[in-house]
């Protein structure tokens, strides 16, 4: 069984294949231990808590954006592929109503540059003198 799910946060794509193992989750081929653990460890132990132990392992491709875009990213493939393994509505329902953002992504994007202007909001100061 073979489970490959998306996750975006503003410019960061996150995979995640999700297949049958012994627990083992890994970000562009790396531990867990190197990335902020905290937030990515949120979905998997509220699986846990209600799944029992996890017997699969997660490889999650990230790319683009910033670290922490990165983690939200991943986090939202992670969870989303653990929701899809269990097919769970008792996981569903935990995992909406500790954070909307592990299930639904944030759609926010920036804001684009306006012509004639420096940023995106900041107009041209203009004095009538």
């Amino acid at each position: 069984m073979r489970i490959i799910v998306s996750g975006k946060r503003k410019r960061a794509i996150a995979k995640a294949i999700l297949t049958e193992g012994s627990g083992l989750i890994r970000i562009n081929k790396k531990t867990l231990q190197i990335f902020d653990r905290l937030k990515i460890e949120e979905p998997l132990r509220i699986a846990e808590k209600i799944l029992g132990k996890l017997n699969f392992d997660v490889e999650i491709k990230v790319k683009g954006g910033g670290e922490k875009s990165q983690i939200e990213a991943a986090r939202l493939a992670l969870s989303k592929a653990i929701l899809e393994f269990s097919k769970s509505k008792e996981l569903t329902d935990a995992f909406l109503s500790y954070d909307r953002n592990l299930l639904v992504a944030d759609i926010r994007r920036k804001e684009t540059y306006k012509p004639g202007d420096s940023k995106a909001r900041k107009k041209r100061q203009s004095s009538k003198r």
